[in-house]
């Protein structure tokens, strides 16, 4: 009997301190908060990365939207401007190619001249697909800017593998009807 009770009264007393309470949440807890943290972390670093890569093909394409002649060394000035934009971001994966495109007598689009800066793009030739259904009558000029940037994640925990982004923008010229190439 004199045991029993004191099994009870150390079962009371047992059940009502809540000392270690607080560790124990903290260990269900702390796993799914430190994933969380880096999940959203990387995914805003990514986001960050993909609207820096938006950025690059919008303002490599208007630049040379703005210019009635482009020169290699011009050309060079313009995707330096690409790569100083995607900075901090590594910019070993940046990947840019610009385009004139020009409607011929039957309204196909067909590549004028292109440049490219990276290894995942070469320069066009011949007829040019995927252009919007519209942008170009008959004899009408355009600038198409694309980009591509793989992103790998400095941390990945939640993104192990790296993530293409690819942007392509399409610009009529500014100063002139035909923005031309010129190897001087």
């Amino acid at each position: 009997m004199h045991m029993s009770r004191w099994f009870s009264r150390d079962l009371k007393r047992g059940l009502k301190d809540d000392r270690g309470s607080a560790a124990v949440e903290f260990a269900f807890v702390a796993p799914l908060m430190i994933l969380l943290y880096y999940g959203l972390s990387e995914t805003t670093i990514g986001m960050i990365c993909d609207r820096r890569a938006s950025h690059v093909a919008s303002t490599v394409g208007d630049l040379v939207a703005q210019d009635t002649q482009v020169t290699t060394a011009e050309m060079t000035d313009i995707f330096n401007v690409g790569k100083a934009i995607i900075a901090p971001f590594p910019t070993t994966t940046l990947n840019m190619r610009v385009t004139s495109v020009k409607a011929d007598s039957s309204g196909t689009p067909k590549v004028v001249w292109s440049k490219t800066y990276g290894s995942s793009y070469s320069a066009l030739t011949g007829t040019v697909s995927g252009v919007p259904t519209g942008l170009l009558a008959v004899g009408d000029t355009a600038i198409m800017s694309e980009v591509t940037y793989t992103y790998a994640s400095p941390l990945q925990k939640t993104l192990p593998t790296p993530i293409t982004f690819t942007q392509k923008y399409y610009l009529k010229p500014r100063k002139t009807t035909e923005v031309t190439w010129s190897t001087a």
